[in-house]
C-alpha cells in the first residue's frame, strides 16, 4: 500500500449505473462494470481511463448508495439506466492498494485515519453525501485473474 497523500484531480465527465445495496452488495454493483462497456462499445466511444466505484452515501449498517462508472472524454448524453456524471475538480486524498478487494476496508481505514490525523475536512453534505468518494481499478481481471495483485486507488475529495 502507498503512503497516503493529497493530490489535485481535473474533472471528469463519465457514464455509469446508479445502486442502493447493502455492504455485500457491492461486487453486484462492480458487475455492472461490464455493462456500461458494452454500452459504449455500442456507440463507439471509447473509455479514457481506469473504471470506478464511486460512494455516494456510505452507511455501512445499512445501505451505500453508489454508482459504477467508466470516464469518458466529453460528456454524453446517458440513456436508460445509464447516467452521465461529472467527478469533481478539487484536491483528493489518495492511496493506492495493492492486494485482493477484501483488504479495501483496511485501506479506507487508513485512509480516513490518515486524514484525520492531518486536520483534512471530507467534502460531504451534513446528511453524509460525498462529493466524490473513489475506488479506481487500474487492472483488468482478464489481464491479472489474481486478485492478490490488482491495484486499486481510493480517492476521495476534499473540502
Amino acid at each position: 500500500m502507498s503512503e497516503p497523500s493529497t493530490v489535485e484531480r481535473a474533472a471528469q465527465p463519465y457514464v455509469g449505473i446508479s445502486a442502493s445495496v447493502p455492504m455485500n452488495g457491492i461486487p453486484a454493483v462492480a458487475d455492472r462494470l461490464r455493462d456500461i462497456f458494452g454500452w459504449l462499445a455500442s456507440r463507439g466511444i471509447a473509455p479514457v481511463g481506469a473504471p470506478f466505484l464511486k460512494y455516494n452515501v456510505v452507511a455501512m449498517e445499512s445501505r451505500l448508495e453508489m454508482e459504477a462508472g467508466v470516464p469518458v472524454a466529453a460528456g454524453v448524453d446517458g440513456e436508460g439506466e445509464i447516467v452521465a456524471g461529472l467527478l469533481p475538480a478539487g484536491r483528493y486524498a489518495t492511496l493506492t492498494h495493492v492486494g485482493h478487494p477484501d483488504e479495501l476496508l483496511d485501506a479506507t481505514r487508513r485512509l480516513l485515519e490518515w486524514a484525520a490525523a492531518q486536520g483534512l475536512e471530507w467534502d460531504m453534505s451534513p446528511e453524509g453525501r460525498w462529493a466524490a468518494r473513489l475506488e479506481i481499478y487500474y487492472t483488468d481481471p482478464a489481464v491479472e485473474p489474481d486478485m492478490n495483485r490488482w491495484e486499486t486507488e481510493l480517492a476521495f475529495r476534499l473540502a
